[in-house]
């Protein structure tokens, strides 16, 4: 899921993106991405036993994100 929050006015281009992913022990790993548009960014990895919890807490980030001004922006594609 892609996350975008642009302002012009105060020069604002950001990203939060959000991923779940398997790992090779099993589990399921959300990774987090954010930072300004056209730059790589900063990166947060965090593992689960099983992806319902995962995915509870990608909801739970992009409802944060989207009270912030945040709006999706690329497909959500849940596990």
């Amino acid at each position: 899921m892609l996350l975008t929050r642009i302002d012009p006015d105060s020069n604002m281009a950001r990203f939060y993106r959000l991923e779940i992913s398997p790992d090779l022990l099993g589990g399921v790993v959300l990774i987090r991405n954010w930072g300004r548009i056209g730059a790589a960014g900063q990166e947060c990895r965090q593992w689960f036993d099983g992806p319902d919890d995962a995915r509870q807490e990608l909801q739970l980030w992009a409802r944060r994100k989207q009270r912030r001004g945040y709006c999706v922006s690329g497909p959500v594609t849940l596990l």
